[in-house]
């Protein structure tokens, strides 16, 4: 078992304490009934703070999280996003549960050992990423998905997040930030049509927050891992 109090930073704490408050708020302020919302979110924060710290648990979390948003998307006819994570991010998210826990740092199974990617395996991703772009772009079109052009852009750059995070790169989180940015502009169309969105916007703005902070963490994962070698 995990002490919390000693296996994360204060730091942690406190952004985890902040984020959480942050989606209660905002939940309480514009919601108020769909708690599933709720809950993906609570679930999706948390994952977020065991993944800055290379915990496969995060993963696990992110499994969750990604049925529970597909439902969400659903709701409001965001067929992009419901496609992407219950058909992309959900079973990526296993592969990636399976990675981590097969490459424990140094026997530890409560960080992944980070990975390199060569420089072949970043140029074969760019065209690899243009086909799932171009490919989700009609699919999403004959869907008739509300908000086309940015429902596009956030499967694309949920797939290059996923791919990253099951490669155990430190730029999965990089990756998930600038999706977080497509996703609060789709939540914020959404918003505008019905206000009980917002609690949705706002719990990507958090996402965003800890993503960023999960780029910071693993980057010094990174080098010490890479000091201790």
């Amino acid at each position: 078992m995990l002490k919390i109090k000693s296996y994360f930073s204060k730091a942690e704490i406190l952004l985890w304490s902040a984020s959480v408050a942050l989606i209660l708020i905002s939940f309480f302020g514009f919601d108020r009934e769909n708690y599933m919302t709720l809950v993906a979110s609570l679930i999706g924060v948390t994952s977020l703070i065991f993944n800055a710290k290379g915990n496969p648990f995060g993963q696990l979390l992110m499994v969750i999280f990604s049925i529970l948003y597909g439902v969400i998307s659903f709701s409001f006819a965001y067929y992009g996003e419901m496609i992407t994570y219950l058909g992309m991010s959900m079973p990526m998210a296993i592969l990636a549960l399976v990675s981590w826990l097969r490459h424990p740092y140094r026997g530890n199974r409560a960080e992944v050992e980070v990975n390199r990617l060569s420089r072949k395996e970043i140029v074969w991703l760019v065209p690899l990423s243009a086909a799932v772009t171009v490919a989700f772009y009609f699919i999403l079109k004959a869907f008739d998905t509300a908000n086309l052009i940015p429902s596009t852009l956030s499967v694309t750059t949920s797939f290059v997040a996923v791919y990253l995070t099951a490669r155990r790169s430190p730029c999965f989180a990089l990756a998930y930030a600038v999706n977080d940015v497509v996703l609060i502009v789709l939540w914020v169309m959404a918003s505008l049509c019905d206000v009980r969105y917002l609690s949705v916007t706002v719990c990507f703005c958090a996402f965003l927050i800890n993503d960023v902070y999960g780029f910071i963490s693993w980057r010094r994962m990174q080098r010490r891992q890479m000091e201790r070698k």
